[in-house]
């Protein structure tokens, strides 16, 4: 069977609309979904789409994130099974719905788990999963200004934004259950977590927590919060002590020291772990997510500051890749918009980055203090 594209399927969607008389509504998959994005078919058992096209991965994830707002949507204007806008996002993917993640306070939904549709494919003469689809994702959508679930959305956002964490939210929680729970049904190779806005920070955090008990889940971050009042303290904080190091640098030395990588001056080890690597999709224009493209200046500060007793340290490298919408100058709803990342006319470019930022969120995965390593026996 040949390819299904998303352009014959928004033109079929058109044509039922107009038969019957229905307004199509500006979230309907064939109104503002990606064009020409394929449907798995047999061909994808030799040559996958998600295996050799990062460009067709991006927009799946999108496409499902955008199915999470679309529930929630859903949900908040009594639609039924029959009329329902987010099932159209999911299904040309064949994948299918198999739980929702509902905050217990408003019963608003945040999150999506969605698993691959094995009966759906198989109707397609697709047999076995093309290589490199994940078995199950875990979508997580940002915030939605509408009174149902507003008041909740804002408490995240303000929670990020006076500490940098999210750890106390009730979602939190619930995202972190759900993701262990797919992780060990099908391994953590198969199964991957996206998110948008506030539900890219939800998906960072929870990722870097089940990557530091060494459950590595791919993860896909579309325009990650970065602003927060703790991250500009720490700023005020570290250009301090840079300033005092370089003052000591001057003074009379009694013994060399080495450098820590860990706040606070701990001495600081690799764990023999591999590296969680997360992708981030990131508009300059979007002032939410842009400082994840500020340079790490930290370390060519430490090696000027010590220039003339350098020594080599055990400071691990934190990593993400970073693609970076190339289109310049944006206003900020199309920058911080999730279409934007299966659109047809998107430039990304892949930055190879050390981010300051990535480097503060990620680096406590590869370090730890001397005071937790077991000594070794001699």
């Amino acid at each position: 069977m040949d390819k299904i594209s998303a352009e014959e399927m928004k033109n079929e969607g058109e044509t039922t609309v107009k038969e019957s008389g229905i307004e199509s509504h500006p979230y309907a998959f064939h109104v503002s979904g990606p064009r020409n994005v394929p449907s798995p078919n047999w061909k994808d058992l030799i040559n996958s789409s998600w295996r050799k096209d990062a460009n067709y991965k991006r927009t799946v994830m999108a496409c499902f994130i955008q199915a999470v707002y679309l529930l929630e949507l859903d949900r908040q204007e009594n639609r039924t099974e029959q009329n329902a806008l987010a099932p159209k996002w999911w299904i040309p993917f064949r994948y299918k719905l198999v739980e929702t993640l509902k905050d217990e306070r408003d019963g608003s939904i945040f999150g999506a788990i969605l698993e691959w549709d094995r009966s759906a494919a198989l109707a397609d003469f697709v047999l076995i999963r093309p290589s490199g689809a994940p078995r199950a994702v875990l979508a997580l959508r940002g915030t939605i200004l509408k009174s149902q679930t507003m008041r909740r959305d804002i408490e995240d956002d303000l929670r990020f934004l006076a500490w940098e964490s999210l750890k106390g939210s009730v979602r939190f929680s619930g995202v972190l259950k759900a993701l262990k729970a797919i992780a060990d049904k099908y391994g953590s190779n198969n199964v991957c977590i996206a998110g948008h806005s506030l539900g890219a920070g939800f998906a960072l955090q929870v990722g870097k927590a089940l990557a530091k008990e060494g459950i590595y889940v791919e993860a896909h971050l579309f325009n990650p919060p970065s602003v927060s009042l703790a991250m500009s303290f720490r700023n005020i904080g570290e250009k301090a002590g840079f300033a005092w190091k370089r003052i000591k640098a001057m003074l009379p030395s009694k013994a060399d020291s080495q450098i820590s990588c860990e706040e606070g001056g701990a001495t600081s080890f690799r764990v023999g772990l591999k590296q969680w690597v997360p992708h981030l999709y990131i508009n300059n224009s979007d002032y939410i997510c842009c400082s994840y493209t500020y340079a790490d200046g930290a370390q060519n500060d430490q090696a000027a500051t010590n220039k003339e007793n350098a020594k080599p340290t055990n400071c691990s490298q934190a990593a993400a890749k970073l693609f970076l919408s190339s289109k310049g100058n944006q206003k900020f709803l199309e920058a911080h918009g999730l279409e934007q990342w299966w659109s047809d006319n998107l430039e990304l470019q892949m930055a190879i980055s050390n981010s300051k930022l990535i480097s503060q969120q990620l680096k406590s995965l590869y370090t730890m203090p001397a005071a937790q390593l077991t000594p070794v026996k001699r």
